[in-house]
């Protein structure tokens, strides 16, 4: 179905020349809940817009309407100031909208080129486009070798690709979801550069980020929303990350203040020369790793996705478990060959890196998610028999400690935002005190207060003498949280070296399997 064009009257733009896209008094309600709520948004050719707010603020809603993914309850979106109709995505992209989403919508097993083909007209295909791909690659500097498997490629060339099967189409206006939330310092580079070529084309850009230093660095306006509305409108470039995240979230947000100088435990956690097999055709193998962390210490392991973060996890957590008992210890005790509960009972918990579906069940209320991982650790049983009472009091004490805001007494896990539910399953945790914690990812997707409230909750957990290990793909997260950084590449680690001694180019250049690049002194 086209996208189509009304004859009613258009809707009045604000002053100044008429947008290329508007969205103008835009309400989605979903049953009684109101996502979106008379929220009006212009966007301007050769502009880079950003689109900010907290978790839960209404902005994915926003995006999967422009898109075609959603169908406003009220209000209308404009084309060049015509009313459009944008039942599908076809017919969005039909109109010059397109999209590059956070999570990569790729087949691991088709190549680069199979993988543009799926969304391309049928002409487009064979030899002409995989010339159209190369000369994309020269324009752009998006280098792509068409015939390669997608599940050998970094996360930085994914993302190529995703970008690649958005220019072919010839997008007027590109919707980018959080997209350096996987990429080192030098693909970010690399992307700016792309995204400041698109904007001198005339073609616009709807910019999401929680990455605030990048939207100040990037844009010229910015749209801000707060319970589904919009709260504000600025220039990034006159504003600092502090400020822009006070008016996401409608108050200041307290910085992150770092226990220094607190004494340093004896080993809690450890892996010595660590090595397992590839679980699968696209995992990674870990290769002898080795690392230690003392109670009172915190590790920061860098990495690009798919260098064996989650094999590492898995096998810390004790989802995979090793051949060698004492390749794996918690304070002095070899632990290799013991599950998750076992290793919870000796002191040990764990965060991972999905949220829904790993660390918690979505169709299950928040005490049931309590008991999941707590029911071994806290006295939420009795003679065999659950009590029910008890874990709605633990998951209360999550929610009051770590401010999760939530529809009702006792809802579902999958109702939260995304931010809320990391703050419960990061909450679950910390409040057990336990002697080790191992994290991944601990603020992925997270707006600016809750993820300053989850690094503040790390931070202050290490300074009561718990020896914690923090998995993340985020180097400023590294730098604000960590004493020391490993790099994790291939399925092998590298050394640790204090964070002060180090800089994120160098973290990076591992991190992208530089063989001779070493932690440089920070200037």
């Amino acid at each position: 179905m086209e996208a189509a064009r009304s004859a009613s009257a258009s809707p009045r733009p604000q002053a100044g020349p008429t947008p290329l896209f508007g969205a103008y008094g835009i309400v989605k309600r979903f049953g009684g809940f109101t996502a979106n709520d008379g929220v009006d948004l212009e966007i301007r050719a050769g502009e880079i817009h950003a689109l900010l707010g907290e978790n839960g603020a209404g902005k994915s809603t926003l995006m999967k309407i422009l898109y075609g993914l959603l169908e406003p309850t009220e209000g209308v979106v404009t084309h060049q100031g015509d009313i459009v109709q944008l039942p599908n995505p076809d017919a969005a992209r039909r109109l010059g909208i397109g999209m590059v989403f956070q999570h990569f919508s790729l087949c691991e097993n088709l190549t680069v080129a199979e993988n543009i083909a799926l969304v391309m007209p049928r002409d487009f295909s064979g030899r002409a486009l995989a010339d159209r791909i190369a000369k994309l690659g020269i324009d752009y500097g998006l280098h792509l070798e068409p015939d390669r498997p997608v599940w050998s490629l970094s996360a930085g060339e994914r993302q190529r690709i995703e970008i690649v099967r958005c220019l072919l189409q010839d997008p007027k206006l590109v919707i980018l979801d959080e997209p350096t939330s996987v990429l080192t310092p030098g693909e970010a580079e690399v992307l700016f550069s792309v995204l400041e070529r698109l904007r001198a084309e005339g073609r616009a850009l709807l910019y999401i980020s929680h990455r605030l230093d990048e939207v100040r660095r990037l844009c010229v306006r910015a749209t801000i929303l707060r319970a589904g509305k919009v709260v504000s409108a600025c220039n990034p470039r006159e504003e600092t990350a502090r400020s822009l995240a006070a008016m996401m979230v409608g108050s200041a947000v307290r910085e992150v203040t770092v226990r220094g100088g607190g004494a340093v435990g004896r080993e809690r956690l450890a892996l010595d020369r660590l090595a397992l097999p590839a679980p699968g055709l696209h995992a990674t193998a870990l290769r002898d790793v080795s690392l230690s962390v003392a109670g009172g210490e915190i590790l920061g392991i860098a990495g690009i996705a798919g260098n064996g973060q989650a094999e590492l996890f898995a096998a810390l957590s004790g989802e995979v478990r090793a051949a060698d008992p004492a390749s794996v210890r918690l304070d002095g005790a070899p632990v290799g060959d013991l599950g998750i509960t076992a290793r919870r009972r000796l002191g040990a918990a764990f965060v991972p890196e999905e949220r829904n579906g790993h660390a918690a069940a979505p169709a299950m209320s928040l005490s049931e998610n309590a008991l999941l991982s707590r029911h071994s650790t806290a006295p939420l049983t009795r003679f065999g028999l659950l009590r029910p009472g008890a874990a709605r009091a633990l998951a209360q004490r999550v929610i009051t400690a770590f401010d999760v805001r939530k529809a009702g007494p006792d809802p579902a896990a999958g109702t939260l935002s995304g931010g809320n539910l990391q703050k419960f399953v990061v909450g679950r945790e910390i409040l057990a005190e336990p002697g080790t914690l191992v994290i991944n990812q601990p603020t992925w997707g997270v707006d600016a207060a809750a993820a300053a409230h989850i690094r503040q909750a790390v931070i202050d957990l290490a300074a009561r003498g718990t020896a914690i290990l923090v998995i993340s793909q985020d180097l400023d997260e590294l730098f604000e949280l960590a004493g020391s950084i490993a790099v994790l590449h291939d399925g092998t680690l590298s050394a640790a070296v204090p964070a002060a001694e180090t800089t994120r180019e160098a973290i990076g250049l591992l991190m992208g399997g530089s063989s001779d690049a070493a932690p440089a002194p920070a200037h």
